[in-house]
């Protein structure tokens, strides 16, 4: 299996299929990554981000940079958010590429410390991520863990 990690902002030709895909993974609106992709085209500043990797033509992985992925702590940015592998490519270092690759692209751009809200208990630390703390999501009852990089 062959992919390549594509950041949105060098195709941005892949703009509405992008969003499209995020919002079937997470059912948020499609209008909200629509917004924000086109924040990130618009290259004001190193947030919001947006990455894919592509299989193909298939879209089988990705995830943003975003400020605040809905959660209390707004001290805590930006946030890696919308990380998604397609179920049927599991378990072969995708997302762990696609999470190197946006923390180095993210220092590239000045930025040394990300965040990331999950409920996983193990997978990210794989990758050099800590658990830093919890937090409350918006709307949410249980408390979500915070994991930090720094680069």
């Amino acid at each position: 299996m062959e992919y390549k990690i594509i950041r949105l902002i060098d195709q941005p030709d892949l703009k509405e299929k992008a969003a499209l895909w995020f919002h079937e993974k997470w059912e948020i609106p499609l209008d909200a990554y629509a917004q924000s992709m086109d924040e990130c085209l618009a290259c004001k500043g190193p947030v919001p981000q947006w990455y894919v990797a592509l299989e193909n033509e298939r879209i089988i992985a990705g995830m943003g940079v975003i400020e605040n992925d809905f959660h209390n702590r707004k001290d805590l940015a930006p946030n890696v958010c919308a990380v998604y592998t397609e179920e049927d490519r599991r378990c072969r270092g995708i997302a762990g590429a696609l999470l190197n690759y946006v923390c180095q692209d993210m220092k590239s751009r000045g930025i040394d410390t990300l965040y990331l809200i999950t409920d996983h208990t193990s997978f990210y630390e794989r990758y050099g991520w800590k658990f830093l703390c919890m937090v409350q999501g918006d709307g949410e009852e249980a408390l979500s863990r915070m994991y930090i990089h720094e680069s």
